[in-house]
């Protein structure tokens, strides 16, 4: 009994948090797919167009078009395999780098400045289950009976990244430090 309470509080707060993630203004004008697929390459490094769909389970035409549009944005290459033509491999450049780098910036401020609104036993508190959800999170990108296709490692989990909402469906924490940056995932 006790376990499917946590279960559901766990599932509860966690997707409360993602909506928060999601809210955050970030650098960029980035859709949170857009941003999980430059993280992956970014973390795991060049990938195969037809593994990088599978990977963020994305159909391989939905890739492509996202792949394109990163690309004519500067933030992706892509690089034929000079052994098959057909293959294409798709790396981050530098600027895409920078971007994610930004991008993490901007949230960490964020979140920094949600956490000091904690007391030192809720921040503690915090810290000590870091460690169990970070193994929650290895159980799950392990094999995990269940779970979809795994996020990349740099990242925090989601079963598939959610639809982009327009930027005006966004709204800046209230009270938060100003990024100066568009508000978008």
């Amino acid at each position: 009994m006790q376990s499917k309470l946590v279960e559901g509080d766990l599932e509860r707060v966690l997707e409360r948090l993602l909506w928060l993630l999601r809210q955050m203004p970030a650098t960029g004008d980035l859709s949170l797919a857009a941003a999980a697929t430059m993280a992956r390459l970014e973390s795991e490094g060049p990938h195969r167009l037809t593994d990088l769909a599978a990977r963020e389970g994305q159909s391989q035409p939905a890739m492509t078009q996202l792949v394109t549009r990163l690309e004519r944005a500067g933030l992706v290459h892509r690089t034929p395999v000079q052994a098959d033509r057909r293959v294409v491999m798709v790396d981050v450049t530098a600027l895409g780098r920078e971007l994610l780098q930004r991008r993490r910036n901007d949230r960490s401020a964020l979140l920094r400045h949600l956490l000091r609104r904690l007391d030192r036993d809720e921040q503690a508190a915090i810290a000590r289950a870091l460690p169990v959800l970070c193994r929650l999170v290895e159980i799950g990108l392990d094999g995990g009976q269940g779970v979809g296709t795994a996020p990349p490692a740099a990242r925090p989990p989601a079963a598939r990244p959610p639809a982009a909402r327009p930027p005006a469906a966004r709204q800046p924490i209230a009270g938060a430090p100003a990024t100066g940056a568009r508000a978008s995932a």
